[in-house]
């Protein structure tokens, strides 16, 4: 299978994660330099350097010039303070970040069923057709239409997180757009949702059966 150059960065990105991890490393310490990390991940420098970028832009890293790259004292960024080791730490706070995106992701669905304006579906529905549309466009279209500035920032971060942290890639395809679409025209939101866990169950995992409601829109017992 041919590995696309998201996939790598997102792949070192984790490789990065798991050797703060192992090495016992905290906020202040100094992790190797990309050349050190291209000989211990047997990458090439180049990708490297576009892990560490990402991690940088999240705020869970910063470059001292002359110094080198180290895990970054948050600080007042609460978001980030609070966020911040749900990249760097295990499995949990993985599942952690995966759930409360589920929770948020879920409430504004419902929210946008009743908000989400004519030119919102327009949009939507213009981006199916020309096959642009995808997982990330259409729920930050949700989210935009909540018309909650605090729900949208919010999520912003946890989705960004969520796709440097993992490599959930699955794909929707024109009909599983059109039912959600055609769901929202209608206001119904349990037709909504139910597309929405068909993916929402891949990326939950082992919680999905506790979280996740079937697909009658019902939640299991």
């Amino acid at each position: 299978m041919v590995v696309t150059s998201t996939k790598l960065y997102i792949e070192i990105v984790k490789k990065i994660q798991d050797m703060i991890q192992e090495d016992g490393l905290g906020i202040g310490d100094k992790i190797p330099s990309e050349r050190e990390l291209s000989e211990r991940l047997k990458v090439g420098r180049s990708s490297v350097r576009e892990a560490l970028r990402a991690l940088e832009l999240l705020g869970l890293i910063e470059t001292r010039r002359g110094e080198g790259t180290f895990i970054k004292d948050f600080g007042d960024h609460q978001l980030v303070q609070l966020l911040g080791p749900f990249i760097l730490q295990g499995i949990k706070k993985k599942s952690d970040l995966s759930e409360t995106k589920y929770l948020i992701e879920r409430d504004c669905i419902t929210l946008a069923c009743k908000r989400i304006s004519s030119t919102q579906l327009n949009f939507l529905e213009e981006k199916a057709l020309s096959n642009e549309l995808s997982i990330d466009l259409l729920l930050k279209t949700l989210v935009e239409s909540t018309d909650n500035l605090l729900l949208l920032r919010i999520w912003l971060v946890l989705n960004e997180y969520f796709n440097v942290s993992t490599a959930f890639d699955y794909k929707l395809n024109f009909l599983d757009f059109n039912e959600i679409i055609e769901g929202l025209k209608a206001g119904d939101t349990e037709r909504v949702l139910i597309e929405y866990n068909t993916f929402a169950k891949k990326y939950m995992n082992s919680r999905s059966e506790d979280i996740v409601p079937s697909f009658d829109g019902r939640k299991k017992i």
